[in-house]
């Protein structure tokens, strides 16, 4: 497993203050050695004050990105810092970090790019209607575009090697859903080693969740146009980032 010591969690946020310090001190509970650092998304309410509390460094964006581009930002600080991996989590405490150890020793088995998949025997996590459409016919074109079995392309429980963040750091899309979708094809263009590992995720400890027929309808739409701008966009200048 690679050194927790030079690995960071990147966590993006946008108006979590509910549930943001309690993720930040599960994490260092779990694992105390790991840093964090908490990308602030041009929150209106306490997010950065209950993260900072939580004793995570935060950073504050002056701009609202969405969370591709909280994430990109959280890639550049991993790079800048010298950090050799990093794990991305929610605010809003659906990832368990106590799965983050099996996430690392699929990087340390050979992958640049680790997905905490839900939809692989680990957890009861369920998706219905046109969401779960979506995620099968996605997960369907992405795995054959990563030459790997996927399951739970949408997941945002990821680990990134070396290689991972040097292309992210520069190219994660900031587009919804690109943050996910796009930035498998953007790692399989990049000649990125792409796995997935089985973990359970929990409900949304606060906040308002997505989920209703009109917003799954909604996703459907918007994860096959993602797909399809990420398919249909030059790749020349991904290699350079990954070598």
């Amino acid at each position: 497993m690679p050194s927790l010591d030079s690995t960071l969690v990147v966590v993006p946020a946008y108006n979590e203050e509910a549930t943001v310090g309690d993720v930040v001190r599960e994490l260092h509970e779990a694992l105390p050695t790991v840093a964090c650092v908490v990308v602030d998304d041009c929150s209106t309410d306490a997010t950065a004050h209950r993260a900072e509390s939580a004793g995570a460094t935060v950073l504050r964006l002056p701009f609202n990105l969405g969370v591709g581009g909280a994430r990109r930002a959280g890639f550049r600080y991993a790079l800048e810092n010298g950090y050799s991996t990093v794990v991305q989590i929610d605010a809003d405490g659906q990832h368990d970090p106590r799965s983050l150890p099996t996430l690392l020793d699929a990087l340390d088995e050979g992958a640049d790019l680790v997905i905490g998949a839900r939809f692989a025997g680990t957890g009861d996590y369920q998706a219905r209607g046109p969401r779960h459409w979506a995620m099968t016919m996605l997960a369907s074109i992405l795995s054959r575009t990563t030459h790997t079995h996927l399951t739970d392309t949408t997941s945002g429980y990821r680990a990134s090697g070396p290689r991972a963040i040097a292309v992210f750091a520069r190219h994660h899309p900031a587009e919804y859903l690109g943050d996910t979708i796009e930035t498998l094809v953007i790692a399989a263009r990049a000649g990125l080693v792409v796995r997935q590992v089985p973990v359970a995720m929990r409900p949304r400890a606060g906040g308002v969740p997505s989920h209703n027929p009109l917003r799954s309808a909604a996703y459907l739409g918007r994860a096959m146009i993602a797909l399809s701008l990420a398919l249909v966009r030059p790749s020349s200048y991904l290699r350079s980032g990954a070598s």
